[in-house]
């Protein structure tokens, strides 16, 4: 784990919160998650390991929409070359949008956009201990930095999102933040750890739902606070779109709730103080092409905007934002 010493810090600092139960484990996911390589993977770790050193004095900004470390007059030109080989070598940038050193990555996803839709509406992250689960590269961790939480830790299985990361913590290595390449299946039972867990974008790619609220359910506190933002569908409590094979050209996609049939869940799980706090309609402001992200199907060719209507004649995506309790 010599690569990765990195998360010796993070097991250190569990050990003394109320995650301890997990810091026991930890280094052998981590070991686990890290060991035999593919062929990109190595690379993408040549990458970061020609990384330029940190800047003395670095500034950055982690309350603004755009996430941004550094100016374009701290690194020389051999050392900007050095950073915009390495940033393009990890196409493509699914969450943004960041600026490191005058280099701005206009992600696929404006995540921006969803961060200023939740935050009015969730108990303020000063010193609390949180998980994102399904985190990608980390944009919205660092935001929650940004609002004084005490210590992130972000999960996700995509080993690329993780050195999407690394690169990212390559400059900011004293900030209380990690993504571990792990899934939410990876989370000790019962743990009752974290005073606030997200979870966005996630609960539609899971063949079991209610598995994934469990695991949610969990990881908190009692009385902790889960965040939850996924797709959903109008209709009654009891139904739940399930996609035949693709949904707006997304594979992987299981169930669509109605908001009724979401409560239940949540109520079944465990949760009380169940609200809705958002809704909206994806467009094409916030998830779109860009010269970061190497894709063909995007919003636009995948919804219809006026009839609001997928490719596949299902109804175009909305997305809600629940908060609520565990019991």
């Amino acid at each position: 784990m010599s690569e990765h010493s990195h998360y010796r810090t993070l097991t250190t600092a569990l050990q003394a919160s109320t995650a301890r139960k997990w810091a026991g484990i930890l280094p052998k996911q981590i070991e686990r998650a890290f060991s035999n390589p593919s062929p990109m993977q190595q690379r993408w770790q040549k990458q970061l390991e020609s990384l330029p050193p940190v800047p003395p004095g670095l500034t950055y900004s982690l309350d603004t929409s755009i996430v941004t470390l550094g100016t374009p007059r701290d690194l020389s030109p051999e050392h900007q070359s050095r950073l915009q080989t390495a940033l393009e070598s990890l196409k493509p940038w699914r969450k943004g949008p960041y600026q490191l050193f005058g280099n701005d990555i206009d992600s696929e996803w404006r995540s921006d956009l969803k961060w200023d839709r939740l935050t009015p509406h969730i108990t303020p992250l000063t010193d609390r201990l949180v998980l994102d689960v399904g985190c990608g590269n980390g944009y919205h961790g660092w935001r929650m930095l940004g609002a004084g939480a005490g210590r992130v830790i972000g999960i996700d299985p995509t080993m690329l999102f993780v050195y999407q990361f690394l690169l990212l913590r390559h400059f900011l290595p004293q900030l209380p933040f990690d993504v571990l390449p792990l899934a939410s299946e990876d989370l000790p039972p019962n743990l009752q750890a974290f005073d606030t867990v997200f979870s966005m974008g996630v609960l539609y790619h899971r063949k079991s739902p209610i598995d994934h609220l469990l695991q949610l359910r969990d990881a908190l506190k009692i009385g902790g606070e889960l965040i939850l933002e996924t797709l959903i569908v109008d209709g009654e409590e009891g139904y739940s779109l399930m996609p035949a094979d693709r949904y707006a050209g997304m594979k992987n996609v299981w169930f669509i709730p109605t908001i009724p049939t979401l409560t239940s869940w949540l109520q079944r799980c465990g949760f009380d103080n169940i609200r809705c706090v958002d809704i909206a309609w994806t467009e094409t402001s916030e998830q779109r092409g860009t010269e970061w992200v190497n894709h063909h199907c995007t919003l636009e060719q995948t919804v219809d905007p006026q009839a609001h209507i997928t490719c596949e004649g299902y109804p175009a995506p909305r997305r809600a934002i629940l908060v609520a309790n565990r019991c």
